[in-house]
């Protein structure tokens, strides 16, 4: 079982910064791939960005590459998003989740934190 916790939403102005936070429960943290998903108002949920287990490899959504890193401190059972040049269309519930390889995808959700943009 793992829990997670987001934290570091709020409201920011468009390219501005924010950097979300992750932390999980569990000794196993460092054994899960995690990512980052958003949901705007009235939209699906979306994939912003994944990290391997160990961090030595990422991947991005085409809306946010560039513009976000995903990063982890499995010695703080912590996973982060720094998001720069923040744009309107990134407003949104941001989810991390934890995949544990064992093919079920994202197991494990946390309970989302708000980012908005304002223009």
């Amino acid at each position: 079982q793992v829990q997670l916790v987001e934290s570091g939403g709020g409201l920011v102005q468009a390219g501005g910064s924010l950097r979300l936070s992750c932390a999980a429960s569990g000794r196993t943290f460092s054994s899960y791939a995690m990512g980052w998903f958003r949901q705007a108002p009235g939209k699906e949920r979306e994939f912003v960005a994944r990290i391997s287990w160990s961090g030595g490899s990422a991947a991005y959504a085409d809306s946010v590459k560039g513009r976000f890193t995903i990063s982890r401190d499995n010695a703080k059972n912590t996973v982060y998003l720094q998001m720069n040049s923040l744009k309107p269309e990134d407003t949104a519930v941001y989810y991390c989740a934890a995949d544990s390889y064992s093919g079920r995808g994202y197991a494990y959700w946390g309970q989302g934190t708000q980012v908005t943009v304002s223009s």
